[in-house]
């Protein structure tokens, strides 16, 4: 047993957000987050802009998390930053600056895979949030990820499906930019998804074998079908935009919930846990929700800021690799590809 407090301090920049929090032990103190509105206009991420900005931020991010949490960084016990995956500079920043920090504090230094991160953000001691037991699923889905992970322990995960192609954020946000909206286009899409029909129009699920996904040919369906309309009358964007976002996001929603019935008729396991930006979406959230009803479930949804990339999910996997004593030097280097 640990009898005294452990601080860490966490960095995440695997891509456009700077985010630093403090943690004790398995409980957050402050979570700071920048975003960097400049992506907004291009309709995307430019990973040069985004490493300039978190250069730009991390320091006064940091001091504001240190801060926030009324300590000194005297007091830290280790510092925990993402390693990957994600944009390579963007990560560098990060990365550069935990080591510099950690090597002049004389405190450890801990690596943290973002995708386990989104996992094990369900262990953050959260009022009003349950903890799953091991051994549970997850679904992790982001703007570049769609995974289902078998969960037996703190680390040891195994992907037993992912997809084979594009990510769910990816769909979403494509879909998006199909039908005019602005950059981040997912958010919106679920927003004029809640007065719209799901019903209104359908989409071919693509047919993928096993628990993979594929998201592609949704995609190109959806252009192919807005395409037709357009042609036939020029306002049909206008005239039926909440209906679409609705039938869209719940043809993804179903995409999701068949491999995610698969994956628990295959393992038996009745426990599901969701994380990723995507699982923010209202739709994904309240579906999971009636599941625990509808089919026996047990479902765990995160804490709405612990959802999108933030540094309190990387605080909670350091707090557990201090606790193992898992340490890296400063050889250790960032990855825009990690092995899962």
């Amino acid at each position: 047993m640990q009898n005294k407090n452990v601080y860490i301090l966490a960095i995440e920049s695997s891509c456009d957000d700077t985010a630093a929090a403090v943690l004790i032990n398995n409980k957050v103190i402050s979570n700071v987050v920048a975003n960097q509105l400049i992506h907004n206009q291009y309709g995307g991420v430019v990973p040069e802009l985004a490493s300039r900005a978190h250069q730009q931020n991390i320091v006064p991010v940091v001091d504001a998390a240190l801060k926030k949490a009324g300590i000194t960084k005297q007091q830290l016990s280790a510092i925990a930053f993402t390693q990957g995956p994600g944009l390579m500079g963007s990560l560098l920043v990060g990365s550069s600056f935990a080591k510099s920090m950690a090597a002049a504090l004389q405190i450890p230094l801990i690596a943290v895979n973002h995708m386990h991160a989104h996992i094990l953000a369900h262990f953050i001691e959260e009022e009003g949030f349950e903890q799953p037991e091991f051994p549970f699923l997850a679904l992790t889905i982001s703007g570049g990820h769609t995974q289902i992970v078998r969960v037996d322990g703190f680390f040891d995960m195994t992907i037993i499906g992912e997809t084979t192609d594009d990510a769910v954020g990816e769909a979403f946000d494509k879909s998006a930019k199909i039908l005019g909206l602005p950059y981040p286009g997912g958010p919106l899409v679920d927003k004029l998804a809640q007065t719209g029909n799901p019903k209104a129009f359908s989409f071919t699920k693509p047919k993928v074998p096993g628990l993979d996904f594929s998201f592609s040919g949704l995609k190109t369906a959806i252009l192919y079908f807005v395409q037709k309309n357009v042609k036939e009358n020029s306002n049909f964007i206008e005239e039926n935009k909440n209906d679409i976002c609705a039938s869209i996001q719940d043809t993804i929603i179903s995409i999701l919930m068949d491999k995610m019935k698969l994956a628990v008729q295959e393992t038996g396991i009745k426990q599901i846990a969701i994380g990723g930006g995507v699982s923010a979406n209202s739709g994904i959230r309240s579906t999971l929700k009636s599941a625990e009803t509808k089919y026996g479930w047990k479902t765990f949804i995160p804490k709405f800021e612990y959802t999108t990339d933030n540094a309190a999910m990387i605080g909670i996997v350091g707090y557990q690799k201090y606790l193992s004593n898992h340490f890296e030097t400063a050889s250790v280097v960032s990855k825009a590809r990690i092995t899962f």
